[in-house]
């Protein structure tokens, strides 16, 4: 049995919190971001990166139907919330407001990795070869290499498990980021 960081009221709270704190960090982004051309060319990347894991491992995701072991998953266990971390991070840097960063994180830690917790516990009670498979993956950071499992991606489990919002919602962010750099610098 895993030792959770958060006691288990707290994260049962905060559960409820996820969505409603993604929507309070989207109008704390929209009023501070302050983006310049460079900035987005840095942050870009990044949040490229964290876009591709969370689609690659939603392609791979049977939620509630099985440990999946394949895909981003033979490395981490939350590779779509390492994933999450990722854009997050590509986008507070493409805002260029370090201010950001610092709400990101505290959201994350407070908001994130319990619901992390909550998952693990519940993988643990439904999955009897769960516990084996979080003993030798990670939770968060990758493990070179990984486990040898079959599996490919699967655009139906990419459609069924909605990833493409997440690709809409970093579209709209970034041009959003695009206008404000354009309207900040005169174009």
């Amino acid at each position: 049995m895993p030792s959770n960081l958060f006691p288990k009221f707290y994260a049962d709270a905060v559960a409820r919190w996820r969505v409603p704190s993604g929507f309070l960090l989207l109008a704390a982004f929209l009023w501070f971001a302050s983006p310049t051309w460079e900035s987005i060319a840095l942050g870009t990347p990044l949040a490229l990166v964290g876009l591709w894991l969370r689609g690659w491992a939603a392609g791979h995701l049977e939620k509630n139907e099985k440990v999946v072991s394949s895909g981003p998953y033979k490395y981490l266990r939350n590779p779509l919330y390492a994933g999450t971390l990722l854009v997050a991070s590509g986008l507070t840097l493409a805002s260029c407001q370090w201010s950001l960063a610092v709400l990101f994180g505290a959201v994350f830690l407070g908001v994130y990795w319990p619901r992390m917790e909550l998952e693990d516990q519940h993988l643990r009670n439904l999955f009897v070869d769960y516990p084996a498979y979080a003993q030798q993956v990670p939770l968060l950071w990758p493990r070179w290499p990984g486990l040898t499992s079959p599996g490919v991606f699967q655009w139906s489990l990419y459609l069924r498990n909605e990833e493409y919002n997440a690709l809409g919602a970093f579209l709209i962010a970034m041009g959003f980021l695009a206008w404000r750099a354009a309207t900040r610098q005169g174009l």
